[in-house]
Protein backbone atom coordinates (compact mmCIF):
# COMPACT_ATOMS: atom_id res chain seq x y z
CA UNK A 1 0.00 0.00 0.00
CA UNK A 2 2.95 2.31 0.54
CA UNK A 3 3.91 1.90 -3.10
CA UNK A 4 0.32 2.41 -4.28
CA UNK A 5 -0.07 5.55 -2.20
CA UNK A 6 3.27 6.98 -3.27
CA UNK A 7 2.40 6.32 -6.92
CA UNK A 8 -1.03 7.93 -6.52
CA UNK A 9 0.42 11.03 -4.87
CA UNK A 10 3.17 11.23 -7.51
CA UNK A 11 0.60 10.95 -10.30
CA UNK A 12 -1.54 13.62 -8.67
CA UNK A 13 1.50 15.88 -8.42
CA UNK A 14 2.41 15.35 -12.08
CA UNK A 15 -1.14 16.00 -13.23
CA UNK A 16 -1.28 19.10 -11.03
CA UNK A 17 1.55 20.54 -13.14
CA UNK A 18 -0.96 20.72 -16.02
CA UNK A 19 -3.34 22.91 -14.03
CA UNK A 20 -3.48 26.67 -14.50
CA UNK A 21 -2.01 29.04 -11.95
CA UNK A 22 -2.60 29.66 -9.04
CA UNK A 23 -3.96 26.13 -8.52
CA UNK A 24 -0.78 24.50 -9.87
CA UNK A 25 1.38 26.20 -7.27
CA UNK A 26 -1.10 25.72 -4.42
CA UNK A 27 -1.74 22.03 -5.14
CA UNK A 28 1.99 21.34 -5.50
CA UNK A 29 2.66 22.95 -2.12
CA UNK A 30 -0.20 21.03 -0.48
CA UNK A 31 0.99 17.71 -1.94
CA UNK A 32 4.53 18.30 -0.66
CA UNK A 33 3.12 18.87 2.80
CA UNK A 34 0.82 15.87 2.42
CA UNK A 35 3.72 13.50 1.71
CA UNK A 36 5.51 14.67 4.85
CA UNK A 37 2.37 14.14 6.93
CA UNK A 38 2.04 10.62 5.51
CA UNK A 39 5.63 9.89 6.56
CA UNK A 40 4.97 11.30 10.02
CA UNK A 41 2.15 8.77 10.49
CA UNK A 42 4.71 6.05 11.15
CA UNK A 43 6.19 7.94 14.06
CA UNK A 44 2.72 8.46 15.52
CA UNK A 45 1.36 4.91 15.41
CA UNK A 46 2.05 4.28 19.09
CA UNK A 47 1.20 7.86 20.13
CA UNK A 48 -2.60 8.22 20.02
CA UNK A 49 -2.64 12.01 20.49
CA UNK A 50 -0.12 12.62 17.70
CA UNK A 51 -1.86 10.05 15.46
CA UNK A 52 -5.20 11.81 15.96
CA UNK A 53 -3.63 15.19 15.19
CA UNK A 54 -2.06 13.85 11.99
CA UNK A 55 -5.39 12.37 10.91
CA UNK A 56 -6.96 15.78 11.42
CA UNK A 57 -4.18 17.44 9.44
CA UNK A 58 -4.64 14.89 6.66
CA UNK A 59 -8.36 15.64 6.57
CA UNK A 60 -7.66 19.37 6.34
CA UNK A 61 -5.21 18.79 3.50
CA UNK A 62 -7.80 16.68 1.68
CA UNK A 63 -10.30 19.53 2.01
CA UNK A 64 -7.78 22.12 0.81
CA UNK A 65 -6.81 19.96 -2.16
CA UNK A 66 -10.46 19.42 -3.03
CA UNK A 67 -11.16 23.18 -2.83
CA UNK A 68 -8.38 23.71 -5.38
CA UNK A 69 -9.81 20.93 -7.56
CA UNK A 70 -13.26 22.53 -7.47
CA UNK A 71 -11.78 25.93 -8.30
CA UNK A 72 -9.94 24.62 -11.34
CA UNK A 73 -12.92 22.57 -12.53
CA UNK A 74 -15.14 25.68 -12.41
CA UNK A 75 -12.77 27.41 -14.83
CA UNK A 76 -13.29 24.78 -17.53
CA UNK A 77 -15.58 21.84 -16.77
CA UNK A 78 -14.65 20.06 -20.01
CA UNK A 79 -10.87 20.07 -19.57
CA UNK A 80 -9.33 16.61 -19.81
CA UNK A 81 -6.43 17.61 -17.58
CA UNK A 82 -8.83 18.64 -14.82
CA UNK A 83 -10.63 15.30 -15.07
CA UNK A 84 -7.36 13.38 -14.88
CA UNK A 85 -6.26 15.46 -11.91
CA UNK A 86 -9.57 14.86 -10.10
CA UNK A 87 -9.30 11.12 -10.75
CA UNK A 88 -5.79 10.87 -9.29
CA UNK A 89 -6.68 13.13 -6.34
CA UNK A 90 -9.66 10.92 -5.56
CA UNK A 91 -7.40 7.84 -5.67
CA UNK A 92 -4.93 9.54 -3.32
CA UNK A 93 -7.71 10.27 -0.83
CA UNK A 94 -9.07 6.71 -1.12
CA UNK A 95 -5.63 5.22 -0.45
CA UNK A 96 -5.34 7.30 2.71
CA UNK A 97 -8.51 5.63 3.97
CA UNK A 98 -7.20 2.19 3.01
CA UNK A 99 -3.88 2.72 4.81
CA UNK A 100 -5.58 4.03 7.95
CA UNK A 101 -7.90 1.04 7.89
CA UNK A 102 -4.96 -1.34 7.49
CA UNK A 103 -3.11 0.34 10.37
CA UNK A 104 -6.08 0.08 12.70
CA UNK A 105 -7.15 -3.47 11.84
CA UNK A 106 -5.22 -6.15 13.68
CA UNK A 107 -5.44 -9.88 14.12
CA UNK A 108 -8.50 -10.42 16.33
CA UNK A 109 -7.74 -11.13 19.98
CA UNK A 110 -9.60 -14.43 19.79
CA UNK A 111 -7.17 -15.59 17.10
CA UNK A 112 -4.21 -14.85 19.36
CA UNK A 113 -5.90 -16.67 22.25
CA UNK A 114 -6.47 -19.64 19.92
CA UNK A 115 -2.80 -19.59 18.90
CA UNK A 116 -1.70 -19.62 22.55
CA UNK A 117 -4.14 -22.45 23.29
CA UNK A 118 -2.81 -24.49 20.35
CA UNK A 119 0.77 -23.86 21.51
CA UNK A 120 -0.01 -25.07 25.02
CA UNK A 121 -1.87 -28.12 23.69
CA UNK A 122 0.91 -29.01 21.22
CA UNK A 123 3.57 -28.71 23.92
CA UNK A 124 1.41 -30.76 26.27
CA UNK A 125 0.96 -33.48 23.63
CA UNK A 126 4.70 -33.62 23.06
CA UNK A 127 5.21 -34.06 26.79
CA UNK A 128 2.46 -36.67 26.96
CA UNK A 129 4.02 -38.56 24.03
CA UNK A 130 7.42 -38.53 25.72
CA UNK A 131 5.79 -39.79 28.92
CA UNK A 132 4.10 -42.69 27.12
CA UNK A 133 7.28 -43.76 25.41
CA UNK A 134 9.27 -43.47 28.60
CA UNK A 135 12.01 -41.59 26.74
CA UNK A 136 12.53 -37.87 27.10
CA UNK A 137 13.71 -36.29 23.89
CA UNK A 138 14.79 -32.82 24.92
CA UNK A 139 15.93 -31.91 21.42
CA UNK A 140 12.49 -32.54 19.82
CA UNK A 141 10.68 -30.88 22.72
CA UNK A 142 12.81 -27.74 22.64
CA UNK A 143 12.82 -27.43 18.82
CA UNK A 144 9.04 -27.92 18.63
CA UNK A 145 8.44 -25.35 21.37
CA UNK A 146 10.76 -22.83 19.71
CA UNK A 147 9.10 -23.31 16.31
CA UNK A 148 5.62 -22.82 17.76
CA UNK A 149 6.77 -19.69 19.61
CA UNK A 150 8.49 -18.37 16.46
CA UNK A 151 5.32 -18.79 14.38
CA UNK A 152 3.25 -16.89 16.96
CA UNK A 153 5.84 -14.10 17.20
CA UNK A 154 6.02 -13.72 13.41
CA UNK A 155 2.22 -13.48 13.18
CA UNK A 156 2.16 -10.78 15.86
CA UNK A 157 5.09 -8.96 14.25
CA UNK A 158 3.50 -8.98 10.78
CA UNK A 159 0.28 -7.66 12.30
CA UNK A 160 2.08 -4.56 13.55
CA UNK A 161 4.34 -3.44 10.69
CA UNK A 162 5.45 -0.16 12.32
CA UNK A 163 7.18 -1.83 15.24
CA UNK A 164 8.99 -5.07 15.91
CA UNK A 165 11.53 -6.88 13.76
CA UNK A 166 9.61 -6.91 10.47
CA UNK A 167 8.93 -3.37 9.30
CA UNK A 168 7.31 -2.03 6.16
CA UNK A 169 9.78 0.10 4.25
CA UNK A 170 8.71 3.66 3.59
CA UNK A 171 11.54 4.22 1.13
CA UNK A 172 9.22 4.80 -1.82
CA UNK A 173 7.42 7.57 0.08
CA UNK A 174 10.77 9.06 1.15
CA UNK A 175 11.93 8.98 -2.48
CA UNK A 176 8.71 10.72 -3.51
CA UNK A 177 9.17 13.42 -0.86
CA UNK A 178 12.70 14.05 -2.10
CA UNK A 179 11.60 14.19 -5.73
CA UNK A 180 8.84 16.73 -5.00
CA UNK A 181 11.13 19.33 -3.45
CA UNK A 182 10.75 22.80 -4.84
CA UNK A 183 12.97 23.29 -7.87
CA UNK A 184 15.59 25.95 -7.50
CA UNK A 185 15.23 28.87 -9.89
CA UNK A 186 17.69 28.93 -12.78
CA UNK A 187 20.26 31.71 -12.69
Amino acid sequence: MVLEEANAIGTTFLRAQLLPEPQRREVSTLLRRYVQVRLDFLKAVNKPEMFSQLRETTGQLHKQLWVQAVAVSEKDVRAVTTGLFLQSLNETIDLDAKRINAMENHVPEITLVLLYFVAVMATGLIGYGCGLSGVRNFFVTIISSLLIAAVILVIIDLDRPQRGLIRVSQQRMIDLRDSLKEPRPLK
